[in-house]
This record gives C-alpha cells, structure tokens and sequence, in this order.
C-alpha cells in the first residue's frame, strides 16, 4: 500500500542529507547550502539507512519501508512473498507499507525496485521483536565493559539477536541519513553492544523463541530534554518553559514565524556589511543569532533530530529507557519530562498504547550513616522515576541493589536487561509472572508501630544481599540498615524493620508516636536491603510529602 512519507515535518529538510550543525557555519554557507537543498534532484534509489543486510522486522504489524528516489518514480518493495509499490513525491520522497509478517528465524531477503534505478536487495532478514534501546551512558554501557565478560562472550553465539548502532548526533533540524548497519550477535561481535539492552534480548529469544533486533540511540552523559520531540515539547502543558523555546525555534508556529522574520530582515541587513568587511578587508560583523535551538547535545530535541528522526518509523514494539544520572542534579518535573518524552516517541510512531520501561538509576557514591532523613544525592530522582508505574503502559525495573561505589557505570547489566524482560514477557507478551520488587501502597500506625503494605509483594517479603548477578543471598540476622522513622516532629530516626508475612512493621523507641517512614531514600543504600520472595528489589520509597 503506498503512502505519503509520515514522519513529522516541522523542521522537515529537502532532501535527506545530513544538515551539519548550522550553527557552526557562517550565514554565507548556511543560504548556499539551502540553496543547494532546495535544487537538488533525487537521482538515486535509497532506502533509508535503517534497512540493511542482517535487519530484524518487526512482527505482526504494518511494516513500513521507505526512502528516496527521482521524482516520480515508481518503488516496488518485495518480502516474504509480498509486494508493495508506490511513487515518490516531488521531493523524491516514498514509502510503502508491507502488511503484518509473521515471526521467522529463516533469511529472508528483501528487493527494493526501481522503475528507472534498478533493484537493491538486503540478504539475511528476520522478522521478531524490535526494541528501540535509547538514554545516557549506561545504556550506552557495552557487554564488553559488563560483569562476566568472557564467559558473556563464550555464550554469544546468538544469531537471532541482531543490534543496530544509531551514529551519535545532535542537529538543530530533523535529518534522515546516518552511517551504520545491523550486526548479527556472535562472540566476535557481541563487545559493543548495549548491554542492557542485549541481556533483555537474550531473555526474550530464550522465553518466545523469535528473533529480536535492537535499535541502540543512545549518547553518554545527556539529559533527557534533547530526546524529547519538537512537536511533544511544543503542545507539552506540564513544561511550559520548554515548549516556548520549541515553539520559537519552529517556523510553522506565529511564535516561530515571527522570529524567523525578523532573523531574515536582520540577514538581509548583514549581508551588504558582510561583503563590505570581506572587500575591504576589514573586521567581519558577528552573525545574526539564529533562531532555532542551537548548543551541544543536551539542549532540547538535538537528539531527537539527530538520532531518533532517522529511525522514524521503522516499526518495533516499544522502548526501552536508562537515563537520569545527568537530571538528578534537577529533579523536579523529571517524570512529566519521561511522560513528554513517551508520548511524543507514540506520535512519531503511530503507537498511542507503546509500551516504556525504564530503570530507576542504580546505587552510586556513599550515603550518609548519620543522616536518618535521607533523601541526598539520586534519591528524589528516583522517586520520579517510581511515579512513572501509574502512568500507562510504562514500567519501572529497579536497580537500587547492583549500584556500585566507584562506578557510576555498574557491571552488572545482567540483572537490569532481566528486570526489563520480565516487564515485557509479562505485560507486552502476556506471560504473566512477576514484574517488579515491592513497591508502597500505604501505612497506617498500630500500637506505635509504622505498618507499611506493598504492591508486589504477594509471594512475601525477605530481607537479601546481592553481589554481582548471582541470586539473592538471604538475611535472617538482621534488617535494612537504611530504613528510618518519624513523628509530628518530621526528625528522623534510624529503625528497626520486621517483616509480617507481606507487611513491613518498623519502630524506634526514639519515636513513640510515629507518622513517617522513609526506605533506601538515599544516593547509596548498601548491604542488606529489602526484597520480595521473587528475588527483586523494592524500589525506595517515603511514606511523607515533607
């Protein structure tokens, strides 16, 4: 079935080249190149450059293929006894829309056709589960530099896992083209791979026995705000802020139109004393400031232009999402940032009911022993993140249990690419199982006595210590060091906590009356912690709003 190119058109270039950061440029090369755009006839046959050799498609929903050819021309996409044709706009633009395939782990090929180009043809294509894998660095984090890397390796031999690396790069318009190819999962290739994002496969292929491809757009060290799309930013109510600079940099906005007037008007006015500077060898006029967002990677939708516009709409079943190290520094507002974030990558894709699960950032640095109150460092960041479970179709996979000290960067990626897996097989593939460690539902006060219940927690509570992947090891001796207590007062005390069947009774006789309990509300909470009986962490937690 043809179709007009979907993907969002607010900052839409000519042609599918990459724009360079423009504002790199001088004015001069900036119109030159437009120019140039604008003139410029699409002679080739080019898919995008998401589809290569070795690519997984997704199963049992419309998959959509696309690119550019002349004008005109007619583009007949063939699979797995299919065929789709349709015509390129003027702009060279085309796209077809083969009907749901059903999960294959046989090579399959693909033919693209054109009427005047010729065919290409993409050699050893599986259809399966495609994730979309994106955030900061621990996303980014490679099976190489994770726990257990050679014996991870030896056990690589995974043909059906195959990984996509979206090139790194922020760009202040939307561009399509990028350098980069799926590579088949084998022991000689698997060292660069996400590797959360490769162990939450691995389960998947073990637990649904299909191929599963992961779309890896992640960049170290970013915050959320350049993930988010201009059009999310633009009608997002909760960040107003945001979606006045997204608006101002959008020239199909009156906000935007206005200010892309009066750049013209000013350009106009600096060219003549451009080129007198450069006649007269005199000093050169500083460029007119531009309107659009311009900066590094971490302003608002760089990364969304660069790194997601390109993979725009190739199908797959949801996303996956590790990031929040670089914002806990501003935590406020970081779960309507997610929320944006989600239902902008929904729009873009068609896909109002998408799944997102993410990972609540892990233990990192030290806590402090001789502050009961808690709440430093990560901890108001993480109890964002927890706020996302009431949102739908999200799901948060806790981490707090395998942080490490020295690194904010923990090796053990196995246990986050499980905890995401159990979200998807149950909520995703209907599988049914467990999703997540406990998780407070509410407390009330008995006989001075703080009695805190869990969702989650139905196969009961054990207090555990982890290190590393292996299973959770149990404590009977002893307690969560880091669970404290309150009165009317709001000073916190360290506790004592006991658990009842599925219930966590804690006291202190520091506090008689109490009213407030906090749990792991900390940068750090090491040692013994608490779990549910199905060996998952339970996520931190306060039962106060001080």
């Amino acid at each position: 079935m043809a179709s007009a190119d979907a993907r969002p058109a607010i900052f839409a270039s000519t042609r599918r080249l990459t724009l360079p950061d423009i504002e790199h440029m001088n004015t001069t090369r900036f119109l030159l190149l437009v120019a140039a755009l604008a003139a410029n006839a699409h002679a080739g046959l080019r898919p995008a450059p998401v589809f290569t050799d070795n690519m997984v498609l997704q199963r049992d929903t419309t998959v959509p293929v696309w690119g550019t050819a002349a004008p005109g021309e007619e583009v007949t996409v063939g699979f797995a006894g299919q065929e789709a044709t349709a015509k390129a706009g003027a702009d060279g633009r085309w796209r077809v829309d083969l009907q749901p395939l059903a999960a294959s782990k046989e090579p399959g090929t693909m033919t693209v056709t054109g009427a005047a180009a010729g065919a290409l043809s993409f050699t050893n294509v599986l259809v399966g589960e495609v994730w979309l894998c994106s955030g900061q660095s621990n996303m980014e984090w490679s099976v190489e530099h994770s726990a257990d890397f050679e014996r991870e390796k030896s056990d690589a031999n995974q043909p059906l896992i195959r990984h996509f690396k979206v090139p790194r790069k922020h760009l202040p318009f939307p561009a399509a083209e990028m350098d980069a190819s799926w590579v088949i999962c084998t022991p000689e290739t698997v060292a660069p791979f996400t590797a959360a994002g490769y162990f939450f496969a691995r389960e998947l292929v073990r637990e649904l026995d299909v191929p599963v491809g992961l779309l890896n757009a992640s960049f170290g060290g970013t915050q959320i705000e350049p993930w988010i799309s201009p059009e999310a930013a633009m009608g997002s109510t909760a960040l107003p802020e945001l979606a006045a600079l997204a608006r101002k940099a959008a020239p199909s906005t009156p906000e935007g139109k206005t200010a892309y007037e009066e750049y013209l008007k000013r350009l106009e006015e600096w060219v003549p004393r451009a080129k007198a500077a450069v006649a007269a060898g005199s000093e050169f006029p500083a460029p007119v400031a531009e309107p659009w967002i311009t900066g590094n990677e971490q302003q608002l939708t760089r990364l969304h232009n660069g790194m997601i516009v390109p993979i725009i709409p190739y199908a797959i079943r949801g996303a996956l999402w590790y990031q929040g190290e670089s914002n806990a520094g501003k935590p406020s507002r970081y779960l309507e940032k997610m929320q944006t974030l989600a239902e902008g990558w929904r729009t873009a894709w068609s896909r109002p009911e998408m799944p997102f699960y993410l990972v609540q950032l892990a233990g990192h640095q030290r806590s402090k022993p001789d502050n009961p109150a808690m709440g430093d460092g990560w901890a108001r960041l993480r109890e964002e993140q927890a706020k996302a479970l009431a949102l739908p179709g999200f799901g948060v996979a806790a981490a707090i249990d395998i942080g490490e000290t020295d690194n904010i960067h923990p090796a053990n990626k196995q246990d986050v690419g499980k905890r995401l897996a159990l979200w998807a097989l149950a909520k995703t593939y209907g599988r049914g199982g467990p999703v997540s460690g406990p998780v407070f539902r509410s407390s009330r006060v008995e006989d001075g006595k703080v009695v805190v219940e869990f969702d989650h927690a139905d196969s009961g509570l054990i207090f555990g210590r982890k290190t590393g992947p292996a299973t959770v090891e149990p404590v009977t001796d002893s307690g969560p060091k880091w669970i404290s207590i309150a009165g009317a007062d709001k000073v916190f005390h360290w506790a004592e906590a006991v658990i009842d069947g599925s219930r966590l009774l804690v006291r202190s006789d520091k506090v008689p009356e109490p009213v407030a309990v906090r749990y792991a509300f900390t940068q750090h909470p090491e040692g013994v912690l608490l779990y549910n009986k199905d060996n998952l962490p339970a996520l931190p937690f306060r039962t106060d709003t001080w």
